[in-house]
């Protein structure tokens, strides 16, 4: 498997042009969208003629046929002909092309073969190596989708976000991207970022009323999502209005398909070509000049003054500067590098610092819970009974540490509570929390990071005893974890606080005073085939 992909950026400046111009004007797909958006949440879903439970099969074939697959606009391949001529286009290439014609002319055939020779070969090698890279490119990409939850006659389907059409019912929760521009129909907490489209780092709040847009552009309309955006906390449904170059996103990358930006290697190449060319303009006049005015010949003293063209010209440049690259790209692709564009190869190579992560090298990336403890580093029933119900009811981002916890028992809760109300995860708080109705009272259980669960907590519990937390015992606590923590422990904490049945509707202001109860420990054991660690000889530590 290729771990990177690399290719030539596209310049800010253009990136910046292309967003102002899809931001002056509204198209009819996003004024549909904005209408919408004024709307009650019933009423736009019948003014799309859809429901809560999704399109019937029979829908979604009909909206395929008409709105076609929820694809960007990308860069169109040219055929190999106009590729090849568009390669040409450098001014190296166009002067070396003049000098071959000149040398015909002269009647210089062997000057002009070598030359022809270079261009073509230059020209060919270049070509073939990036289709290549391409075509292995588009390989990969087929092996990675990007799926999204949506509702379908009135169950969850998970599929491609490429099948997704308008009037789909959409499933968000923390972690998922926008797969299109919808209209959202229900939220809670819901956070989304937009940096994408926006450049603001911070996460904007949506909800599902009404809006009034007077004066808003589209992309703050606080009742709709856009693609290229994704989930930072809560969870939310939502109608999709506008799929593939119809969104808002899609127009973005409509314009800005088909423009490529120079690397600072075309710019360099470019330059150097254009001073040899003005150098060359200079000393072929003073040359014609000279032999005219000396042998009154000025048929010859331009032959001549073309000749010395010629042997200004580096006829091995682009050839030399071609094979380099190539040889560079193949050096790569050993280390399971694809080159999509050979000259992007010099930025590479100018990167100071290059950063990736380990995830499935070293670790098998499967956590296993090892340990649900209470605060004196003792088995707890409790903490792991308490941890499997925040997993079990929580409808947001369910991750690894959550799977582990659900697979590690296996505990019937729905004979023994129900769930009442959940406060999704987001990544301010770092933690999450359900309430459920546990032996006659609501019991708010909040799991996540330890230092935020302290934060949140005045009590702790020992056995049956609930204790008040001062900072002198809070730092005693702290060293339990710590403790799990330098043996290589992902450790996160348990606590809860109960309220009377009659509160039925929780919000991130109920996770407080509450009772911490334990920790549960994760380990994510390496891979069988990764190397141990070097022992350390008696020499090398002294």
């Amino acid at each position: 498997m290729f771990r990177f992909i690399f290719s030539g950026k596209l310049h800010p400046a253009i990136l910046h042009k292309a967003v102002k111009a899809a931001a002056a004007a509204i198209s009819e797909h996003e004024q549909k969208l904005v209408e919408l958006c004024t709307l009650p949440a019933q009423e736009a879903l019948q003014r799309l003629g859809v429901t809560e439970n999704g399109l019937s099969d029979e829908q979604v074939e009909t909206a395929r046929e008409e709105y076609g697959s929820n694809i960007l606009s990308h860069r169109k391949e040219a055929g190999i002909v106009m590729e090849l001529l568009q390669r040409c286009r450098n001014p190296l290439v166009i002067q070396l092309l003049v000098i071959c014609v000149v040398s015909l002319l002269m009647g210089d055939v062997r000057a002009a073969t070598v030359v022809g020779a270079m261009v073509l070969l230059s020209v060919v090698l270049a070509y073939v190596q990036e289709h290549r890279s391409s075509k292995a490119v588009e390989k990969l990409n087929a092996m990675v989708q990007t799926n999204s939850l949506v509702m379908r006659g009135g169950k969850e389907y998970d599929i491609p976000i490429a099948e997704i059409v308008p009037g789909e019912i959409v499933i968000l929760q923390a972690g998922a991207l926008v797969p299109a521009d919808l209209r959202l129909i229900s939220a809670k907490d819901f956070f989304v970022s937009q940096s994408s489209l926006t450049g603001e780092s911070m996460p904007v709040e949506k909800h599902a009323e009404p809006t009034d847009v007077t004066g808003r552009g589209v992309i703050e309309l606080p009742n709709a999502c856009f693609q290229g955006s994704n989930v930072v906390s809560g969870t939310a449904r939502g109608v999709v209005v506008n799929t593939g170059s119809r969104t808002h996103f899609g127009s973005i990358a409509e314009k800005l398909s088909g423009q490529r930006a120079q690397t600072s290697f075309d710019k360099g190449i470019a330059g150097f070509t254009w001073l040899m060319i003005r150098f060359m303009v200079v000393m072929v006049a003073i040359v014609f000049l000279i032999v005219g005015v000396t042998k009154h010949d000025w048929a010859e003293a331009l032959l001549f003054a073309l000749s010395v063209a010629v042997g200004l010209t580096p006829e091995m440049l682009p050839m030399i500067v071609t094979v380099n690259l190539s040889k560079g790209a193949m050096a790569m692709s050993k280390k399971k590098v694809i080159v999509k564009r050979l000259n992007s190869i010099q930025n590479f190579g100018a990167i100071d610092i290059l950063c990736t992560d380990k995830t499935g090298t070293l670790t098998q990336d499967r956590v296993i819970l090892e340990k649900a403890i209470d605060v004196t580093n003792r088995d707890s029933d409790d903490v792991l009974r308490y941890a499997y119900m925040n997993s079990y009811y929580q409808t947001g981002l369910r991750n690894v540490l959550d799977r582990s916890v659900l697979s590690h028992t296996d505990l019937d809760v729905e004979r023994g509570c129900k769930k009442v109300d959940e406060i999704p995860f987001d990544f301010q708080r770092k933690r999450m929390s359900v309430a459920v109705d546990y032996e006659g009272d609501h019991v708010l259980i909040c799991k996540g990071a330890v230092e935020d669960i302290y934060k949140a907590c005045t009590h702790y519990q020992i056995d049956e005893e609930i204790h008040l937390m001062i900072d002198l015992i809070k730092d005693d606590l702290l060293e339990e974890y710590e403790e799990l923590s330098r043996d290589g422990y992902r450790v996160l904490g348990i606590a809860y606080r109960e309220f009377p049945r009659s509160k039925q509707v929780f919000s991130v202001a109920d996770e407080s005073d509450l009772i911490l109860l334990g920790y549960i420990a994760f380990l994510d054991p390496p891979k069988g085939s990764a190397a141990r660690p070097w022992p350390r000889s008696s020499s090398m530590a002294s």
